[in-house]
């Protein structure tokens, strides 16, 4: 990824290694081998080679995928009504218009007529894999894939009809079942117990149950993160949990509220990408929770590595390392970098100065001992 903030962090962190970029070594400490480095507390790494992998930590919300809008299509007044947080699934009752409940079945088409025998169509086929689904009607009865209303079809709606305490008319009436895709967890309701239901009217909204990972992502960065890519999800409790990349934003939009990252009024470019964690179940139960999501996006084996803040930001471009040779002697190596680890905060450096075991220095709190 672009590497511009942490470049300025490395000026930053350089700063404790060594003051100013035109003398770094120019401050007020001389040591016994003649060489001046600051008083800032200071300690050494030992240069090693690993495998290692570019990640970049940026913020995110979790939440639950989907955004679910239910229209009531039946006249009478509101009876039930679900809480807010509640999941209903297939065959469950959303909510109840005159003590009439209205049940959740599962299609991506929205119920827009009252169908009956004889009648096709896509609803009719969504209709038919609830009825298989639920076991009011078998697979062998009547083909979950099938778009017409069958016999069998009229048999399993009675069934339904009973199972919910609605009149057995056999054929299913506009506003007595609404398709989502999913089951559907409320988050908003519209209505009210006792106020006038009328057909066309909202009356709750809700998402999936199914945990995502939304990210704000620069959109300069867009070609560096593809669908596929794992990532990490550092959670509110200080835990950690994986997650893949399910969808990359291609319309960048422009906003102009603040976020983590950026200051108040702050409207660079961003597309939306899409996590699922890979175990749900870690990410608890929470809603529109600020997240972090580290991103690999390289990876390098064997290679030469030391940490980010071993980085001296040199006067006329490009980075250098303190070495720490024999007798504690100090001396300045060029280096060019490769991948950031922002996660390990490590960083893969090359140069004909530098080897497998030596030492370099870096901010006390950079140490490996």
């Amino acid at each position: 990824m672009a590497r511009s903030a942490v470049a300025g962090a490395v000026v930053l962190a350089a700063t404790g290694v060594a003051v100013g970029l035109t003398d770094p070594f120019g401050s007020s400490r001389t040591g016994s081998s003649g060489v001046t480095d600051n008083a800032s507390p200071t300690a050494t790494y030992t240069v090693r080679r690993q495998t290692i992998t570019q990640q970049n930590s940026v913020p995110a919300t979790l939440g639950y995928a989907g955004s679910y809008n239910v229209v009531n299509q039946a006249s009478g007044v509101y009876t039930t009504l679900p809480a807010v947080g509640s999941v209903v699934g297939q065959g469950g009752v959303l909510y109840a218009v005159d003590g009439n409940p209205v049940v959740l079945l599962y299609g991506p088409t929205p119920a827009y007529r009252t169908v009956s025998e004889g009648m096709i169509g896509t609803d009719v086929m969504e209709l038919n894999a609830d009825l298989v689904a639920l076991h009011y009607v078998k697979s062998s009865e009547l083909s979950p894939t099938s778009d017409t209303f069958s016999y069998w079809t009229k048999v399993g709606v009675e069934k339904l009809q009973e199972a919910r305490g609605l009149a057995e008319s056999g054929s299913l009436t506009l506003g007595q079942a609404v398709f989502l895709p999913s089951p559907v967890r409320v988050t908003t309701i519209a209505g009210q117990p006792g106020s006038l239901a009328g057909p066309g009217q909202p009356v709750l909204e809700g998402t999936s149950t199914s945990r995502e990972v939304t990210v704000e992502l620069d959109a300069a960065l867009q070609s560096e993160v593809r669908v596929g890519d794992p990532v990490t999800i550092a959670l509110p409790d200080d835990s950690a949990t994986g997650g893949v990349v399910t969808s990359v934003g291609t319309v960048a939009t422009t906003s102009s509220s603040s976020s983590p990252s950026r200051g108040s009024g702050d409207t660079a470019p961003t597309v939306t990408v899409e996590v699922t964690p890979t175990d749900p179940d870690a990410t608890g139960s929470l809603d529109q929770a600020p997240v972090q999501v580290s991103i690999t996006s390289g990876t390098a084996p064997d290679a030469l590595v030391v940490p980010i803040s071993a980085l001296v930001a040199l006067s006329g471009g490009g980075y250098a390392v303190e070495v720490v040779g024999a007798a504690g002697v100090h001396s300045l190596v060029t280096v060019t970098v490769g991948l950031f680890d922002d996660a390990d905060n490590l960083v893969q450096v090359s140069g004909s100065g530098l080897s497998v075991g030596e030492r370099v220095e870096v901010p006390a709190t950079g140490a490996n001992g």
